[in-house]
């Protein structure tokens, strides 16, 4: 029995070592066949696109007006339905009129009696004129009732001033809408005491939605680049908060003269069509302007990774090898990003499988959707 030991040995090292062999050839084989992994692959070229900056705007209405009182008084009523549109002019609130109706029955009475007292002084300025003129008088007393009659003049003067004003009190008691516009909530309930000096003044809101204006503002870099495109009128497209894009297209209509020594922004201002009010004030959006085109590469938003050196792409070799290339992107076109620094016409883009790229691996081409 010991003696057939070794043979036996022998013959199970043998055997194992065929495995091994076998096993390493079929792993060979394996290797080959998956090493090139299989990859969506375009190949970029130069293409116009436009020049596009963009920023986060907030909403604001065309025209905005504070109602508030102009006299005391108490709030009658409310003639208005909160969030409604109204024209210039409509009646939104009605203030106690009794008081001031009885002030301008006094101020007109009190008119009367100066017309009264100008028309006797007028009388006795004319009568003591004719007897100075002969000398039956003395010229002091003359003088005296012309005085008298240019102060009596000037009381009438006074009085109808008075008038006017108590007038004018009387039609602020009606509140009115100074421009067209949506309304805001009331600001002071029914029997309130309102007081054109102080919180009580404030009663509403109006505010002029269409146009909706957008403020917005640009880096330093991207306002010199806009205004040397030396575009006469930017177009200007808004991206809503839940990303669809509104239909209206709009254009700038101001831009600040100074650049905000904090920030290092330019203020800037759009106008949109907004006749159906399907954009409110005081909302947040993208706002993209668009200032002619030029030539430059684009590649898919999926396509463009970032880690701590900045943004880069995965590249196909001539030798069918991943490598990865730094870029430079700039603004957004669609699904796209537009390439500014890092590729050139012909290179092949890596657009799938990106996470299971390593530098060096063997890829193989297939066409990208």
């Amino acid at each position: 029995m010991t003696r057939f030991l070794p043979i036996v040995l022998a013959l199970f090292v043998a055997a194992c070592t065929q495995g091994d062999a076998k096993q390493q050839k079929d792993g060979k084989a394996a290797g080959g066949a998956s090493a090139a992994l299989p990859v969506s692959v375009i190949q970029v070229a130069s293409r116009e696109v436009p020049v596009a900056f963009e920023a986060v705007g907030r909403t604001e209405g065309s025209r905005e007006v504070q109602v508030r009182a102009r006299v005391s008084g108490i709030l009658e009523k409310q003639l208005y339905t909160e969030g409604d549109s109204v024209q210039a002019g409509a009646t939104l609130f009605q203030i106690e009129r009794a008081p001031f109706e009885i002030d301008l029955q006094q101020q007109r009475a009190a008119l009367a009696q100066e017309k009264a007292r100008y028309a006797l002084a007028k009388q006795d300025a004319d009568r003591l004129k004719g007897l100075a003129d002969k000398r039956a008088i003395s010229q002091r007393e003359a003088d005296q009732a012309a005085s008298a009659l240019q102060q009596s003049a000037a009381a009438v003067q006074l009085a109808q001033a008075r008038v006017r004003q108590s007038e004018l009190n009387l039609s602020y008691t009606t509140v009115e809408a100074p421009i067209e516009g949506i309304t805001g909530r009331a600001m002071q309930s029914i029997g309130s005491l309102v007081a054109p000096n102080g919180d009580s003044a404030l009663l509403t809101t109006l505010s002029r939605t269409d146009p909706i204006w957008v403020r917005f503002a640009l880096s330093e870099a991207e306002f010199a680049r806009l205004r040397a495109r030396e575009t006469a009128a930017p177009q200007v497209k808004l991206e809503l908060a839940d990303g669809s894009a509104y239909a209206e297209a709009g254009k700038m209509n101001f831009a600040s003269s100074t650049v905000d020594a904090n920030l290092g922004t330019v203020q800037m201002r759009a106008e949109f069509p907004n006749a159906n009010l399907k954009v409110l004030p005081g909302q947040y959006v993208r706002v993209q302007v668009i200032a002619g085109t030029q030539q430059a590469i684009v590649v898919p938003q999926s396509a463009v990774q970032q880690n701590e050196s900045g943004r880069f792409v995965w590249i196909m070799g001539d030798d069918g090898r991943a490598q990865t290339r730094n870029i430079r992107a700039g603004s957004w076109v669609d699904k796209d990003w537009i390439v500014l620094e890092g590729l050139r016409p012909g290179d092949k883009v890596i657009t799938d499988n990106l996470v299971r790229l390593r530098p060096g691996s063997a890829v193989a081409a297939k066409p990208a959707a």
